[in-house]
């Protein structure tokens, strides 16, 4: 499998721990994993061995052969024994000794042996004359046993500096597939010193599909919601090819595993990434669960937090259904009952085909945006979901996104490039024939697989494409016509075919954006000239102020490649 970022996710500034903590491994910790995979005890402890032992290996040196002190094969002929050494040296001295001895004892007058000697007065009061203090200057090895040294190193204070992050840093959540092994990578990204590198990563079971961050601290396998159901957390649900959602904390670095699982876990899969070989064999084809209206049988393509209310989360997947969860809800015991799984509260079946797509109405909190490979957008309440309206499309769903400066408009992205934009109240219920759209853009050559509405400005979307091209609109309003849509900016950030490009929640015109070549980049449109004055008007009424940088608004993560090529370049520049 190729190296890619399938999908990306900011995190507000101010959101997370100014410190995070570490994961700690205890008795507590390994009965709350052996509940949560459905595997006994012991069986956990040799899972979390292993996902240890595999962090470890990927950072590994030299061993075995390679080591530095691999000389067992020496010839011991050739080592020295250093006592024979010095019992010649004894014999040379030796011969020496009747030729030396005339002249010492012609100068034993001088009395030069007891020349270093101390007085007696010195000796009598227990120093060393003028140099009475020579004690201080004893060599320790470890600084902290030093009495000299009263500002002790702390190792942990290093490291606790080392993951700060600051209140004015953002984080971004990569989800990354390389060589068979997926992970999600936090990033911080430091607007002010355009600086962006990889914090800590959380190892996945399986290829992640999307991803979608949420403040609400969710239940615990023991149904125990330590800080009470109000608080609010820093957290990231991740859909894969699996049919479970996991929720991980952002918080947390060095975690095993995730802090909830909604659905039934597989109990034949493992949790641990471990490489499935070369790829040269032939997989066997898994059996189709049953569908099931309590979980997901196939894999999860799309996630939505509820920000009203905190606690539901919406998902659509390949099994054809939207499902809702309860994050307050606990765990409870399966119906074979051999163990304990997140049931969902609600199943809806608005598609005939795998539903790509969901997002919750910001507005109208109970309101619900599908999209599906069955090429049709549904709208529907969610308390009354057979009242739903619909628009029949001409190609595949790729995204969709209501628009927050609407609340019944929405875009939708698709298969052939094209990006619509519907008036819900306008939309049938009956689905016989196509609906004409407000309006049409051509976005993409090929699939536009991203799509995003800024949150800070009103009017401006950014799309994205299997052209890996990154494209910024403006959409004006005008009285009693249809809206004019122009591009502002359109840029090859070097990411591949774009499958991410995502509006930044504090800083009007960033984008991150990431896709097939498995490498995340910030885009800060406002570094264009022709942007900055194309929304001039809008960014007054938001109240926003661009800053002018002298870079090309470019910010991506420095690889030790090229850290070794400039290092190499600022040398030549020296030397001439």
């Amino acid at each position: 499998m190729s190296s890619l970022i399938s999908c990306v996710a900011w995190v507000k500034r101010g959101v997370a721990a100014q410190h995070p903590r570490k994961y700690v491994l205890d008795e507590k910790e390994l009965e709350r994993v052996s509940a949560l995979a459905h595997i006994e005890l012991e069986d956990a402890r040799v899972e979390l061995e292993r996902a240890h032992k595999a962090a470890i290996k990927m950072g590994k040196g030299a061993e075995g052969e390679e080591a530095d002190d691999d000389d067992e094969d020496e010839d011991e002929e050739q080592w020295v024994d250093e006592e024979d050494d010095s019992m010649a040296v004894d014999e040379i001295q030796t011969e020496e000794t009747a030729e030396t001895s005339a002249k010492k004892d012609e100068l034993s007058q001088y009395n030069l042996d007891g020349y270093d000697d101390d007085d007696e007065d010195d000796e009598a009061a227990g120093g060393f004359g003028p140099f009475s203090n020579i004690k201080g200057l004893t060599f320790y090895r470890d600084n902290a046993d030093d009495p000299y040294i009263t500002v002790k190193e702390d190792p942990e204070d290093d490291e606790r500096e080392e993951l700060e992050i600051l209140p004015t840093d953002n984080l971004i959540v990569a989800a990354k597939t390389e060589d068979d092994v997926s992970q999600l990578e936090i990033y911080v990204y430091d607007d002010s010193q355009e600086n962006v590198y990889v914090h800590h990563d959380l190892m996945l079971p399986n290829f992640p599909l999307c991803l979608e961050w949420l403040d609400f601290s969710p239940a615990s396998s023991s149904g125990i919601q330590a800080d009470g159901p109000a608080k609010f957390g820093n957290y990231i649900a991740v859909g894969t090819m699996d049919p479970e959602i996991e929720i991980w904390s952002l918080d947390v670095v060095e975690s095993m595993y995730p802090d909830m699982v909604l659905g039934r876990p597989d109990k034949t899969a493992a949790h641990v990434p471990v490489p499935a070989g070369t790829g040269k064999k032939k997989r066997k084809k898994v059996k189709q669960r049953p569908r099931s209206s309590i979980h997901h049988v196939d894999a999860v393509l799309g996630l939505s937090w509820n920000k009203t209310h905190r606690h539901m989360l919406a998902s659509a997947s390949a099994d054809q259904t939207v499902k809702l969860w309860d994050l307050s809800r606990a765990p409870v015991a399966d119906e074979d009952g051999t163990g304990e799984s997140v049931p969902a509260v609600r199943s809806f079946d608005a598609h005939k085909d795998k539903v790509q797509a969901v997002q919750w109405n910001q507005t109208e909190p109970t309101v619900l945006l599908s999209g599906s490979y069955d090429r049709t957008v549904r709208v529907f309440d969610s308390r009354a979901p057979d009242t739903g309206v619909g628009a029949v499309l001409g190609a595949d769903v790729e995204a969709i996104r209501w628009d927050p400066w609407e609340s019944h408009a929405f875009y939708v992205s698709l298969e052939n490039g094209l990006v619509l934009n519907f008036d819900a109240r306008t939309l049938p219920t009956d689905l016989a024939s196509p609906s004409p759209a407000r309006f049409t853009v051509s976005a993409h050559d090929g699939a536009a697989s991203a799509l995003d509405v800024n949150p800070l400005i009103r009017g401006c979307i950014c799309t994205g494409g299997a052209d890996k091209v990154v494209k910024v609109w403006n959409i004006d309003q005008t009285e009693g016509g249809k809206p004019s849509v122009s591009m502002v900016a359109s840029r090859n950030l070097e990411v591949g075919k774009v499958f991410s490009a995502i509006f930044s929640p504090d800083d009007p015109l960033t984008i991150a954006a990431a896709g097939s070549k498995a490498k995340l980049q910030i885009w800060d449109v406002g570094a264009n000239a022709g942007a900055r004055k194309a929304f001039a008007s809008k960014l007054t009424e938001a109240g926003k102020v661009i800053k002018e940088r002298e870079s090309t608004g470019l910010i991506g993560v420095v690889s030790d490649d090229e850290e070794d090529t400039d290092a190499e370049g600022d040398e030549g520049d020296d030397d001439s």
